[in-house]
């Protein structure tokens, strides 16, 4: 089983006593800014056959960005955000069959009468040419609403299928047990959601038979996923989550699965720096990650965005998945082979940015990253 930890390990090239990695070399790429000033931006999306894209911004709005110009346009329609802490307008997919169905589909979190809030996936219509998004509706709402502005977790990503996946946080619970939100099926709180592109619930969901379950729930256990991706070649879905205190972990998520957290975990108490759960393979029943960062690890990596590479413009890079860093501000470069997975480099350290999210350009095959921070950038890596 991967890990990083202070630990030796052996990589390419002989043996390291951390796995804190030197920066990629500069030379294998160059940074572009496409646009300044982007107000939090949380996603971006690619539109088809285009170099128009939208970017997101946490406060509640949308950017319609040309890629070559750098020309923006706030996109009008959007719905109202619950925008405090780490809640605002999140994650954006287009349909699969877009623009023939032209949804737009969205992550966001919302609140109630009392100021409670919970993350809510909604759709709009989205004309390009009016830079407008229409006949907007809500498709599910998360219960329950709870006092708290964290771990909204937000990310989406439909399969081959048409189903959407949603990641849910666990609203940042401090109840440790079996009966924390992540471990409660009856909640769709820290866990991953699926769906159809309507908002219905299929048919086939694990749990649809359990009277006690939540019918959108595909995998619980996580605490706050903040990337999701399904592998272009296998189809399986790839995710990462933040930890507590280190323990970040990369998963490949199964159906109906638990991912353990908080039962059993890799992390440690923010309070007491001590284990409060088993580890995962103390923990029957429960799966493990694929990667995770050990306590003692000097930085961990609280993880974003997650993109897997297959592009013309970086040869070296195809198959690997990159993942923003926030607190330590770099782009992380991972191989894969199979469930193998490595740490090979550190991009963009000396721009200091929080990376928010990673993207691959449809089109030109560079690598797209947006910059959380309240006046912040949307950058590309081309080739020297």
């Amino acid at each position: 089983m991967a890990k990083a930890s202070t630990l030796s390990l052996i990589l390419a090239g002989g043996i390291a006593g951390t796995v804190i990695l030197p920066a990629t070399a500069q030379a294998d790429y160059t940074v572009e800014t496409v646009v300044e000033e982007l107000a939090n931006p949380w996603s971006m999306v690619f539109l088809p056959d285009s170099r128009m894209m939208l970017v997101s911004e946490r406060p509640g709005r949308i950017q319609l960005i040309d890629r070559d110009s750098g020309e923006m346009h706030a996109v009008s329609g959007v719905p109202e955000v619950h925008a405090e802490g780490q809640g605002g307008l999140l994650d954006l997919a287009l349909h699969p069959d877009y623009p023939e169905e032209p949804w737009l589909y969205m992550s966001f979190s919302g609140s109630d009468a009392r100021g409670r809030s919970t993350t809510y996936v909604g759709r709009a219509r989205f004309d390009a040419e009016e830079r407008a998004l229409d006949d907007v509706e809500v498709l599910h709402v998360v219960e329950p609403f709870v006092n708290s502005n964290a771990h909204y977790g937000s990310r989406l990503a439909f399969d081959d299928d048409g189903h959407l996946f949603v990641t849910v946080g666990d609203r940042n619970s401090k109840d440790f047990g079996p009966q924390h939100y992540a471990q409660d099926r009856s909640t769709g709180l820290g866990s991953i959601l699926r769906l159809n592109a309507d908002g219905s619930i299929p048919s086939d969901n694990p749990f649809v038979d359990d009277p006690e379950a939540d019918d959108a729930i595909w995998s619980y256990g996580h605490r706050n996923p903040q990337g999701l991706a399904f592998h272009p070649q296998t189809g399986e879905l790839w995710e990462n989550e933040h930890g507590e205190n280190n323990g970040d972990e990369i998963n490949v998520i199964e159906g109906g699965g638990n991912f353990g957290w908080p039962i059993a975990t890799w992390a440690v108490s923010y309070q007491t720096g001590e284990r409060f759960a088993p580890t995962p393979p103390e923990v029957t029943g429960t799966i493990e990650p694929v990667y995770w960062w050990e306590p003692d690890h000097p930085e961990g990596f609280p993880p974003s965005g997650l993109a897997f590479y297959f592009g013309d413009a970086f040869p070296d890079w195809e198959g690997d998945m990159f993942m923003g860093n926030l607190a330590h501000r770099y782009l992380g470069r991972f191989s894969v082979d199979g469930h193998a997975v490595e740490q090979t480099g550190r991009l963009l350290e000396d721009q200091e940015w929080r990376i928010r999210d990673v993207a691959v350009g449809p089109d030109d095959g560079y690598l797209y990253v947006i910059v959380d921070g309240s006046s912040a950038p949307l950058a590309r890596l081309r080739p020297e």
